[in-house]
């Protein structure tokens, strides 16, 4: 069974996290204007870097990384069977001694669950909490990757909020874009989505709005944003 796209497809029956409402989000929402060289970091299935691959000009190269063998196995094999292989990379890393050219678009989809884990040998478990990298790592490694113009790009969890921005001012990334993620209108918001550049490179009126996104209807259906944000992927929008 796979995963259908519009453009590909994805596998994730070996992976330690499946295809999820999560990635497709920040896959579709992160700026790719002026992509030259892009990352996604613990890409897991790959979809992310197969949503970059399909949104970038045919010369953009796109890195995944992951640090589970099996997950970065079968990302390998979906870039293979996509029309964006021959400028899709595969490879098990950890972004704490992860080592490239720079990129001018980072993403990531980050292990931010951070409650207790009820099985530590558990990869899903793994994929899923920030124990063994914290937030502010992350970010950390993301700005040590980027280039001087830049875009980071990530998804967190609204009660990340605080954690999140204070670890970006702190190292040195100023906030050009925030979304607030509902599922559907009368619900707090669960999700963020945020994109950065670096200071010194920045548009000096940094961020000008926050945005709200709504993602289903009273009836269940997906809004008008929704569907408008994920129409070249999604088959059914």
């Amino acid at each position: 069974m796979s995963f259908q796209f519009k453009q590909f497809a994805i596998a994730d029956d070996r992976c330690a996290m499946k295809v999820n409402t999560d990635g497709v989000l920040l896959g579709a929402w992160a700026s790719m204007e002026g992509c030259t060289r892009a990352l996604d970091i613990g890409t897991g299935s790959g979809v992310i870097a197969l949503m970059m691959a399909q949104r970038t000009p045919a010369q953009t190269e796109v890195v995944g990384i992951d640090i589970d063998e099996a997950s970065i196995a079968q990302a390998q094999e979906n870039a293979e069977a996509s029309p964006f292989a021959s400028r899709v990379c595969m490879q098990k890393a950890d972004i704490r001694r992860f080592e490239a050219e720079p990129f001018s678009h980072i993403v990531c989809n980050p292990p931010f669950h951070t409650e207790t884990l009820t099985s530590p040998k558990d990869r899903r478990a793994q994929a899923r909490h920030a124990h063994a990298l914290t937030l502010k790592e992350l970010i950390h490694h993301a700005v040590r990757l980027l280039a001087p113009e830049g875009h980071f790009a990530m998804i967190a969890p609204c009660a990340a909020k605080s954690i999140v921005l204070s670890a970006a001012v702190e190292i040195g990334l100023q906030l050009t874009r925030l979304t607030t993620v509902h599922t559907k209108a009368g619900k707090a918001p669960k999700r963020l989505l945020i994109e950065w550049t670096k200071q010194a490179h920045a548009s000096k009126e940094g961020l000008k709005e926050a945005e709200t996104l709504f993602l289903t209807n009273s009836d269940g259906s997906r809004t008008a944003e929704y569907a408008a944000l994920t129409r070249e992927f999604y088959l059914n929008t």
